[in-house]
């Protein structure tokens, strides 16, 4: 499997500053050509590295209420939340922590905290709820000098460069040596078989 090399790395750190920038600024930019921009962003997108292109909406400028950072710890018995405070429409992040914190960021009618998160979760679910005030919010994803590291699909282990892929009804999965990828595909060609 290929890694990351400098000229993916900027075209992603130039994606990172401008999701619609045309591929032939990011050729121009990297001296490639704009076709050979299109192959490598298609390769990314092929591995999972880049998920979606998203538009970048500043809340505080629209009115919908305050923005809070909102820290829930969940009952301990209760399943992970983190996907379902993410669905509520006032949130616009959510993070779980390994302890199972969830902490999200969300603008929300004066002092109706728990009526939008009852949106999206069952309020009996949570044990302590923390809310803060937010005064400024900066996002901004960046890249450093991190390697490609996808997880194996079948053992959960990370696929480095000697790692392998296979494409399956036209959606690629990386595996971490070659016993991985046959145990894989072999699955799979039994359940397609059987359906």
């Amino acid at each position: 499997m290929r890694q990351l090399d400098d000229t993916d790395r900027e075209i992603l750190r130039l994606l990172l500053e401008d999701a619609r920038r045309p591929y032939s600024d990011i050729a121009e930019q990297i001296d490639l050509s704009a076709p050979a921009v299109s192959d490598r962003v298609e390769r990314l997108e092929d591995v999972g590295l880049i998920r979606r292109f998203t538009l970048d909406v500043d809340r505080s400028m629209l009115r919908e209420g305050v923005s809070v950072l909102v820290e829930l710890q969940p009952r301990p018995a209760a399943e992970s939340l983190v996907e379902s405070v993410a669905t509520i429409e006032a949130v616009e992040h959510a993070f779980e922590t390994a302890d199972g914190t969830i902490v999200a960021t969300m603008s929300v009618p004066e002092g109706d905290v728990r009526s939008t998160l009852s949106d999206g979760v069952a309020l009996d679910a949570i044990q302590s709820l923390s809310v803060e005030l937010l005064t400024e919010t900066v996002w901004q994803p960046g890249l450093g000098d991190a390697e490609l590291a996808p997880e194996c699909v079948e053992c959960g282990n990370t696929v480095t460069s000697e790692g392998e892929t296979a494409t399956l009804d036209g959606k690629q999965y990386q595996f971490c040596c070659p016993n991985c990828k046959q145990s894989f595909v072999e699955q799979y060609e039994q359940l397609q078989d059987g359906v």
